[in-house]
């Protein structure tokens, strides 16, 4: 491909991004994203099956001897009403590309544009994943339960990550992003007129107790080395001005870097919510949902990623300071369970405004300028020819690429 048509490709994934922020669709709903995506397979040739309902998988050079790599994006939407100006936002009311899978969605079509055109150059086969459902719909491993991995030896994935500046990323080995969950606590009191407040027994002064006591958790009663968040983002006790309650609900979510760790967490939630609340005369019943275990990056593969990241951006690509793991979480876990494999963070910040604010914001938008280098780095992680001009590569960088 010539780098005409190189920069022809990327503008169409570009433009495939910003369609697909207009007509965002939230998680397993991704019917309209899916299409496009499957349409643009078609029109490369490339065979395609669906997976997991709105996922789709293709594979190419299927008989290649090396060793048989997947590359994935995501495809969901949040329930988020979008602020911004942008001439493509969000066209559908309380629904929003707000973490930026619209465009790793463009860019694995970028990516899809150059290897269906070298394909036969490929030393072994190439899967890609265009996955639903990540935000917290267990999207990977409904692919995963759909034969996605089938024959595949290692799985590779990125997300775009406002906090650290362009032109750098993070890929550790171990742990690069957290495991997480949500829990609800339901108080239980006996509610009653507010001027006799001694004939109650009063849930919403007891969820204040439990809210503050929670926050000793982490700092008091788990190990400094364990990396650990819990949030309360939510007391629902609705009532009026006269009237205490008879119930309230706490909702929030945890944050672990260890799946050890979750057992313990969910121990002394418990405690401390039903002790705390039970001073107050309060009942409290504690529900904890496990949504997904730590990313877990596979040595061998980390590197070859960091490799590709390296001579892709240059030198200085891991130079910044990103603290790690970063505690949002993703499901991309479950892959890297069944297989080895890589997850990077790819610094997306910018001088423009929409590229600094953080991921599940009204204000975000995903910044276009990753979406050619990254498609790059895919090429270069399956030992692609590389597409268009492009700059010199770190020689030892290179090495290490599709080991």
């Amino acid at each position: 491909m010539s780098a005409a048509s190189w920069d022809s490709a990327v503008a169409r994934a570009i433009e495939l991004r910003r369609v697909l922020h207009a007509e965002p669709e939230l998680t397993w709903a991704e019917h309209d994203t899916a299409a496009r995506v499957r349409a643009i397979l078609d029109d490369l040739g490339l065979a395609w099956r669906p997976c997991a309902e709105t996922g789709t998988v293709a594979t190419l050079a299927p008989d290649a001897p090396g060793r048989h790599l997947a590359l994935r994006a995501d495809l969901d939407a949040l329930p988020i009403t979008e602020q911004t100006a942008l001439p493509w936002h969000s066209r559908r009311d309380g629904c929003m590309h707000a973490c930026g899978h619209d465009g790793h969605t463009a860019t694995l079509v970028a990516a899809a544009l150059w290897l269906a055109r070298v394909q036969g150059e490929l030393p072994g086969p190439v899967t890609l994943l265009f996955q639903p459902a990540e935000e917290g719909g267990h999207g990977a491993r409904r692919m995963i339960a759909d034969g996605a991995l089938d024959d595949v030896d290692a799985v590779f994935g990125w997300h775009n990550w406002p906090a650290i500046p362009f032109g750098q990323a993070a890929c550790p080995d171990g742990v690069v992003m957290a495991g997480n969950g949500t829990y609800r606590l339901t108080l239980r009191g006996a509610g009653g007129h507010a001027s006799q407040p001694e004939l109650c027994r009063d849930p919403v002064l007891a969820s204040a107790a439990v809210v503050q006591a929670l926050q000793q958790v982490v700092s008091r009663r788990l190990p400094a080395q364990a990396a650990t968040v819990l949030s309360v983002t939510s007391i629902d006790a609705r009532s009026t001005p006269t009237v205490i309650p008879d119930n309230a609900v706490i909702e929030g979510s945890f944050r672990i870097a260890d799946d050890r760790d979750r057992a313990r967490l969910g121990e002394l939630m418990t405690e401390i919510a039903s002790g705390t609340a039970a001073g107050y005369g309060v009942g409290c019943e504690v529900e904890l949902f496990p949504r997904y275990g730590p990313t877990v990056n596979h040595a061998r593969e980390a590197a070859c990623y960091r490799g590709a990241l390296a001579a892709e951006f240059g030198p200085g690509v891991f130079s910044g300071d990103t603290r790690l793991p970063i505690m949002a979480s993703e499901d991309f876990s479950y892959y890297l369970r069944e297989r080895p494999g890589a997850f990077a963070l790819v610094g997306a910040g910018g001088e423009e405004s929409c590229h600094q604010v953080p991921c599940h914001s009204a204000r975000y938008d995903f910044n276009d300028a990753l979406i050619a280098p990254m498609a790059r780095v895919y090429a270069r992680l399956v030992g692609a020819p590389l597409p268009g001009a492009m700059p010199p590569q770190d020689d030892n960088a290179k090495t290490e690429e599709r080991q």
